[in-house]
Parts: C-alpha cells; structure tokens; sequence
C-alpha cells in the first residue's frame, strides 16, 4: 500500500513527544479533530480501545492496532486504518515526528501539519 507522511522536527527529548502522542488526556490539546477522548487507559497500549469526539460532536470508536514503545503507533478508527504517528530520535538531542498516512488519507495531510504545529507549541519548539 502506498503510505506518505508529514514530519516535523523538535528541539525536545522524543521521550517527551511520546508522552504527548500517546497520552489521552493530552489528545485534545494538539490534536486538531479530537476534542475529548475516552479510552481504556490513560497511555495507549496495543489493543487499547475507545472513542473519540470531533469538533461536530460525534464520537467515533478507535483502537491501536500497532504499538512499538518509543517509536510508534497506529490505529483504525470508525474500523478505517487511520495515521500512523513515528518518532524518530536524532543525534543532537532532537527528535522528529512522522504522521504516516495511506494515500487516501491525502486531504487529511492539513489537519497533521495543524498537529505538529500544535505539538511544537506545547513542547516550547516553534
């Protein structure tokens, strides 16, 4: 299948960025289509299940269908495969994030260029 991504470097541990993309309650800050999230547990797991609410107030199911700690996960929601979110470590104490998206995810490329500017905010690295 054909995958693209949008990225952006921080100048923040990715031990912290992880803790951004993988806490729940922390979705609806960076996040520009969840505005609330109820979940199984607080940090994502695999097979972590719940729901999120999109700006027009419907909640959607999701579940994490891949998890690797530190480095990625991804999910389905409403049962369609969905971003995929990597963080890559760099050598100067940086790291970068990847939203991966499968080609029909194209239009919703916007939305993760809004979330790493959202992220970049929050972890101070404009």
């Amino acid at each position: 299948m054909i995958n693209f991504s949008v990225s952006r470097r921080y100048r923040a541990s990715s031990q912290e960025l992880w803790r951004f993309l993988t806490d729940t309650t922390l979705w609806p800050k960076w996040g520009p289509t969840v505005t609330a999230v109820r979940c199984s547990e607080r940090f994502i797991r695999k097979g972590s299940v719940g729901t999120v609410r999109t700006p027009i107030g419907v909640w959607v199911p999701f579940v994490i269908t891949e998890y690797d700690d530190l480095h990625f996960w991804a999910w389905k929601v409403a049962g369609i495969r969905a971003t995929g979110h990597r963080v890559a470590a760099q050598r100067d104490q940086s790291c970068r994030l990847f939203f991966e998206l499968p080609l029909y995810g194209l239009p919703y490329a916007l939305v993760c260029w809004r979330a790493t500017a959202n992220l970049a905010r929050l972890l101070g690295s404009n």
